[in-house]
């Protein structure tokens, strides 16, 4: 199979994680509960493992332990950044003002922007080679999980009747097949090695600053336990899957 038929089906099974909440609906509020943070720290472990036993090597292998290199890691760190701050910024003005409603729309565009980096940084890795996209599909595809359920639960919050919310949230997966898209035409251009470790700034950005802080403050010890093995268990998958390819 081609590189651009891999990127198409790839990114477009991305976008369909969005449609996870049809299985949260399924389930009672308890049992929500008890996945939802198991499921967060199973994809912190991944992103890392992404990040720092895939992305980066396979980075160096292409740039050497050259300053550009670091460049874009922080690029891509530093863009996850801002665009949470702005997000935050805007979400804490728009509900103070009791226009939560709006505050969806918002969070849909933001999801919609997140996702089109996304698809640029699946892209560009199979670009590099196809083991290379399908490790960087996988870390990618477990922080998926965790997102869109959250992306749901607050469209859901926000009075938005349930058919709608799916709808809308798919919509805003989407633009991961755009961003796919655009990084192979650019690839004609442009050298797009740097993808890489931009994707992994994003990465270590989402797993440091919004994963992990969600489940460092257990309160059980077997809580901890459990999370711990959650993440370590996500970082062991990039590990294997990585074996299995022969990356």
């Amino acid at each position: 199979m081609s590189t651009f038929l891999w990127i198409i089906g790839s990114t477009f099974a991305m976008s369909l994680i969005a449609w996870v909440g049809l299985f949260a609906l399924s389930l009672n509020e308890e049992t929500v509960d008890r996945i939802a943070l198991p499921l967060v720290a199973f994809a912190a472990g991944s992103l890392l493992g992404g990040a720092f036993l895939h992305l980066l090597p396979e980075s160096i292998a292409d740039y050497g332990l050259d300053i550009q290199l670091f460049i874009w890691l922080v690029a891509g760190f530093l863009l996850f950044f801002i665009l949470e701050q702005l997000l935050q910024w805007r979400h804490c003005h728009l509900a103070g003002a009791e226009h939560y409603g709006v505050v969806t729309y918002l969070v849909l565009l933001a999801d919609g922007l997140h996702n089109f980096i996304g698809g640029l940084a699946i892209a560009g890795s199979f670009l590099a080679s196809i083991p290379v996209g399908i490790v960087t599909w996988f870390a990618a595809a477990a922080h998926e999980i965790p997102q869109e359920l959250g992306d749901f639960g607050i469209l859901i919050h926000g009075g938005w009747e349930k058919r709608k919310a799916l709808t809308f949230n798919f919509l805003s997966a989407l633009t991961v097949v755009l961003g796919g898209l655009f990084a192979f035409y650019l690839a004609s251009t442009i050298n797009i090695a740097f993808l890489l470790p931009f994707a992994a700034g994003n990465f270590i950005y989402i797993a440091a600053a919004d994963l992990i802080p969600e489940v460092k403050h257990a309160e059980s010890l077997k809580e901890r336990v459990g999370y711990t093995i959650a993440l370590l268990f996500g970082v062991i998958i990039i590990l294997l899957v990585r074996s299995l390819f022969h990356l």
